[in-house]
């Protein structure tokens, strides 16, 4: 479904109020040459919820979520944050705007704590000349803010803040990211297969980490390709395909059977739904 780029939905919540989405895309088009990799794509985040990015290879998935990060330039449509719209020229705009990421392939420095990759390129420095003069980080401070935040994401099984993140295991490290995604995405947490190099236990652990975040009143962005995962953990179900979206459901209106055969083309898509409409748990019914 296609809407009006100048438009904002919302929805009646359980409260009688409007809710409003805190990120939209409209109309996103990015070309290659003769490759198209966005095609007209949509995509509406409310606050509060888990909105799964689900979609064949090709079908412009790691596009549109560059495109919302900053990491790419659409050629054509618009990104709205809270209503205002917005021109991303890098990480550092989409950043600003309160929208962090956590990509498959985790941007930490193994060699470095746990603190310094949770601070790094916002590195704390001591007050004072000592830090504006010498410019000597406030270790003491940033270990101290680390073992907060990691504490309130009931994250504290790491023993050692002072830990390099190379020792830790694959669901720990997961669990750093997204930490420093959510100490400082203030608006938006978008997360790229954060579940793909993990086995059965550490995975579950990372749901939880999602699931918790967006109890903090923090939407999540979760791109994935395990069924399973996105049915647990998800509130509305973003469909992707041939570079736009083709629905956008509630996860009790659709089996994971449905959402395979969408992703492929087996199955043509619902032409009763509202890919606009609010998590379930957010409108009245």
């Amino acid at each position: 479904m296609t809407t009006n780029p100048t438009s904002t939905s919302t929805h009646s919540s359980s409260t009688g109020s409007l809710v409003q989405p805190i990120l939209q895309a409209r109309n996103l088009v990015k070309r290659y040459g003769h490759v198209t990799a966005l095609a007209g794509a949509d995509l509406t985040l409310y606050p509060g919820e888990v909105l799964a990015v689900i979609g064949d290879n090709g079908a412009g998935k790691s596009s549109l979520i560059k495109a919302l990060s900053g990491a790419l330039i659409p050629d054509e449509g618009e990104i709205r944050v809270d209503g205002d719209l917005q021109r991303f020229r890098s990480p550092l705009d989409a950043r600003s705007a309160g929208i962090e990421t956590v990509y498959q392939h985790l941007a930490l420095a193994p060699a470095r704590d746990i603190a310094a990759n949770l601070f790094l390129g916002r590195e704390i420095r001591k007050p004072g000349p000592l830090g504006w003069g010498l410019r000597m980080l406030d270790h003491k401070t940033m270990r101290k803010e680390t073992a907060r935040i990691m504490g309130d994401l009931g994250l504290l099984t790491i023993q050692n803040i002072g830990q390099a993140v190379e020792t830790l295991s694959g669901g720990q490290r997961q669990g750093v990211a997204v930490a420093r995604a959510a100490a400082f995405g203030s608006r938006v947490i978008i997360m790229d297969e954060p579940t793909a190099a993990l086995g059965v236990k550490e995975s579950g652990k990372v749901l939880d980490l999602i699931a918790g975040i967006r109890d903090r009143g923090i939407p999540v962005i979760l791109i994935s390709h395990d069924m399973p995962h996105v049915f647990e953990v998800a509130d509305r179900i973003h469909v992707q395909r041939l570079g736009r979206r083709i629905a956008c459901v509630q996860k009790t209106d659709i089996t994971m059977n449905d959402a395979v055969s969408l992703m492929t083309g087996a199955q043509a898509p619902p032409t009763d739904h509202d890919p606009e409409a609010a998590p379930a748990r957010l409108v009245r019914r």
